[in-house]
């Protein structure tokens, strides 16, 4: 019989020996990091790897950034309550929900629709209310209106997404 995964510690290590090692050490950014449970985000199949040290894959060739990418990333957006975020490659959701913690509304676009859909799932189990998710090709252009950050997790050939479809709430 193997011991369940105490995801607390498995979090604080990924904190003090990946994160902060990484000089993320924006206080708000390493809190968020205790807060948004990104176990709650990956595949079922590998949530005892949700704080490893790795991209975790999603399918169809998408991966999960590693959690430090993701941690530098966000202190390096420097964003601000009340600001809006353009994120092209919404993937599991989690850094979405991430960013949707530190701004003000988050419209995240995702290229393929079943990724699209389970990501709103989660955010809404969340209770994330600041948050649009659309299924579409943001490489060729998305969004309107004026963004205080725009942001792409993934750099991949471009695809034909299938008719655009909107996800709210």
């Amino acid at each position: 019989m193997t011991a369940a995964l105490d995801f607390e510690s498995a979090r604080y290590n990924m904190i003090e020996q990946q994160i902060r090692t990484w000089d993320v050490l924006d206080q708000d950014v390493l809190d968020l990091l205790f807060t948004v449970k990104r176990e709650d985000y990956v595949p079922p199949a590998l949530r005892a790897l949700a704080f490893a040290d790795l991209e975790l894959p999603l399918g169809n060739g998408e991966k999960m950034w590693t959690p430090k990418m993701e941690a530098r990333v966000l202190q390096e957006l420097e964003l601000k309550r009340g600001e809006r975020v353009l994120e092209i490659g919404t993937g599991s959701g989690y850094l979405t929900a991430l960013l949707a913690s530190l701004a003000g509304e988050v419209l995240s676009v995702e290229i393929e629709a079943g990724f699209a859909r389970d990501a709103l799932a989660k955010l809404r189990r969340h209770a994330f209310s600041n948050v649009r998710v659309e299924v579409g090709d943001g490489a060729r252009g998305y969004g309107h209106g004026a963004f205080d950050a725009i942001f792409e997790t993934v750099i991949a050939p471009l695809k034909h997404a299938a008719a655009p479809a909107r996800f709210t709430f």
